[in-house]
């Protein structure tokens, strides 16, 4: 295990609008206002694109992912954790729950899905620490590396 201690700095309250692209327009925003550490709360609706719902082989490395597609609006709740790579830019982690008609799928929003309708999101920036997110031989992921210079 590794880790740090920070402490809350600002917080935001986002409203994503019909067709805004997760987690894209997150990054953009906390790019525009100088956030590079920070939690995501996500609730609301989304309605395209593709989720990472686990690698295809788990003793594959580098694994490869499989992506079941949004088909239709689903109603979402998620959360994430946003962290500068290598290069200082924030790149938000984001895992949702997706539900539709009584069925559910969970997974990871990297790809980019759209919001349908409305996203809020609660930006809770984290300040006083040194992450960043590193690129893992093995595995071929930008991993979170507590205590990693910026």
């Amino acid at each position: 295990m590794k880790a740090c201690q920070g402490r809350i700095g600002r917080v935001f309250i986002i409203r994503l609008e019909d067709g805004d692209v997760v987690p894209g327009c997150i990054e953009r925003f906390a790019r525009e206002n100088g956030v590079s550490v920070g939690q995501v709360i996500l609730v609301g609706g989304v309605g395209g694109g593709e989720v990472v719902v686990g690698p295809r082989c788990s003793e594959e490395m580098p694994p490869q992912p499989m992506l079941l597609p949004v088909d239709g609006a689903h109603e979402v709740l998620g959360v994430g954790v946003l962290a500068p790579d290598e290069d200082g830019k924030p790149v938000l982690h984001i895992h949702a729950a997706l539900g539709r008609s009584g069925q559910t799928m969970s997974g990871c929003l990297r790809p980019g899905v759209t919001t349908w309708l409305v996203g809020e999101v609660i930006l809770y920036e984290i300040l006083g620490v040194n992450v960043a997110r590193v690129r893992d031989e093995a595995s071929d992921f930008n991993l979170l590396e507590p205590g990693a210079a910026q």
